[in-house]
């Protein structure tokens, strides 16, 4: 894992936690929903997508969220965006990878890689990792998993 700047890490949080990324929800027809709460934070969020056979068309969220749970979710659903299921769960596989401090592709996490750090805190991972937890509970169940 290379030595990222962490003023570089927090700025990207912070944009994407400003100005997050598909950040609104949508009451168009063939939308995936999932709601995600935490026990540990405020952090209570609906994530939405939309699947066109094997691609992600779109991914989008809304809801009452911390720092953390609105930055890492809105880098997610930009990631994942016009990908395969299967690319997208490489990409969450090896994000939740990166938060268990375990060895990870970086190059596939791009913008994710602003989290690196949060594995040393237990506290901040599930949030985290919520709007991905419910990505991939909605890929898992599109495909009948």
């Amino acid at each position: 894992m290379s030595e990222i700047d962490p003023n570089l890490l927090r700025d990207i949080i912070m944009d994407h936690y400003q100005y997050p990324r598909n950040h609104e929800l949508t009451k168009e027809e063939g939308y995936h929903s999932c709601h995600m709460a935490s026990d540990s934070c405020i952090d209570d969020i609906t994530v939405q997508a939309k699947f066109d056979g094997d691609r992600i068309e779109d991914v989008r969220f809304d809801g009452e969220a911390c720092t953390i749970s609105t930055a890492s979710t809105s880098i997610m659903s930009e990631l994942v965006k016009g990908r395969t299921k299967e690319e997208a769960m490489e990409i969450i596989q090896n994000y939740f990878a990166m938060v268990d401090q375990k060895e990870y592709d970086e190059d596939l996490l791009e913008e994710a890689v602003a989290f690196q750090n949060v594995g040393k805190q237990a506290n901040r991972i599930n949030c985290a990792t919520i709007g991905w937890k419910a990505l991939r509970d909605m890929i898992k169940e599109s495909e009948g998993q």
